[in-house]
C-alpha cells in the first residue's frame, strides 16, 4: 500500500474515532440535560438526584474516566484532523469529500475547531466551579432522608445570581449550538452514512438536537438570574 492511500486511511480512522466520540459525548449531554432539569422542580429534586448519582461510588469515576477519555480523544482527532484539513487547503478548514456531494460550507462548518475549542475550556471550568466546588466542607450541606449531603442546587442558584457567570455561560452554549448544529451530521457522514435520501433528514435531526440542548442548558442560568427559583 502506497504512503497516499495510508495516509487517506489514517485521515478515515481518525474522523471515524472523532465521530463515534462525538456522538457519545452528545447521549451523554442529552442525558445530563434531562438530569439538570430537576433545577426546575427545587432543591429537593435536583440534590437528591445529584446525591443518588455520587452515591454510586465506584461506578461513577468509571462513567467519569469513559467520558473523560471520550473528550480527550474527541478533540486531539478534531485538532489533528483540522490541521491536516489545513495543510491541505490553506483557504478553507472544512469540506465535504463524500463521493457525489458537494461542499456544504456554513458558519458553523467554518467555525468547528473553534467553537469546540471554547466548548472545551468552558466544559473545564464548569467542572471546575461546579463538581469540585464548595461543598459539605465549606457549608453547603442540605439533609436528604436524614443524611446529610452537598448542596448543590445553592451552589447553582448562588453562580447563576451573578453575570459574570450567566452571560459567558449563555455565549458558550450559543456556541456549542453551533457546533453541534454541524458536527451531528458530519459525524454520520464520516461512518459513511451519506446517502443523499438520508442526508436532508439527518440534517434537520441534528439542527432541532442543537436548539433543544443549546436552549435547555442555557435557560437555566438565565431563569436563575431572573429570579425564577425564587
Amino acid at each position: 500500500m502506497s504512503n497516499s492511500a495510508i495516509g487517506i486511511w489514517t485521515t478515515v480512522a481518525k474522523k471515524i474515532l472523532m465521530a463515534m466520540t462525538g456522538l457519545s459525548l452528545v447521549i451523554f449531554v442529552c442525558v445530563h440535560l434531562v438530569g439538570n432539569l430537576l433545577l426546575f422542580v427545587g432543591p429537593a429534586a435536583f440534590n437528591t438526584y445529584a446525591h443518588k448519582l455520587m452515591s454510586l461510588g465506584g461506578l461513577v469515576y468509571v462513567a467519569e474516566a469513559i467520558l473523560a477519555s471520550f473528550f480527550l480523544v474527541h478533540i486531539v482527532t478534531a485538532i489533528w484532523v483540522t490541521l491536516g484539513n489545513w495543510r491541505a487547503r490553506p483557504d478553507s478548514y472544512e469540506v465535504s469529500v463524500g463521493q457525489g456531494h458537494t461542499s456544504r460550507m456554513n458558519i458553523s462548518s467554518r467555525t468547528m475547531i473553534w467553537t469546540g475549542l471554547v466548548v472545551a475550556v468552558f466544559t473545564v471550568i464548569h467542572l471546575i466551579n461546579f463538581k469540585y466546588g464548595p461543598g459539605i466542607a465549606e457549608g453547603y450541606t442540605i439533609v436528604l432522608d436524614g443524611e446529610t449531603a452537598r448542596d448543590l442546587y445553592r451552589l447553582v442558584a448562588e453562580s447563576f445570581a451573578r453575570e459574570v457567570y450567566v452571560i459567558p455561560y449563555v455565549l458558550c452554549m450559543i456556541l456549542f449550538g453551533y457546533h453541534l448544529r454541524h458536527g451531528f451530521w458530519s459525524a454520520f457522514q464520516s461512518l459513511g452514512l451519506n446517502d443523499p435520501r438520508c442526508t436532508p433528514i439527518i440534517q434537520v435531526i441534528g439542527v432541532v438536537i442543537a436548539v433543544v440542548l443549546a436552549i435547555g442548558f442555557l435557560v437555566i442560568p438565565v431563569w436563575f438570574y431572573i429570579g425564577g427559583a425564587a
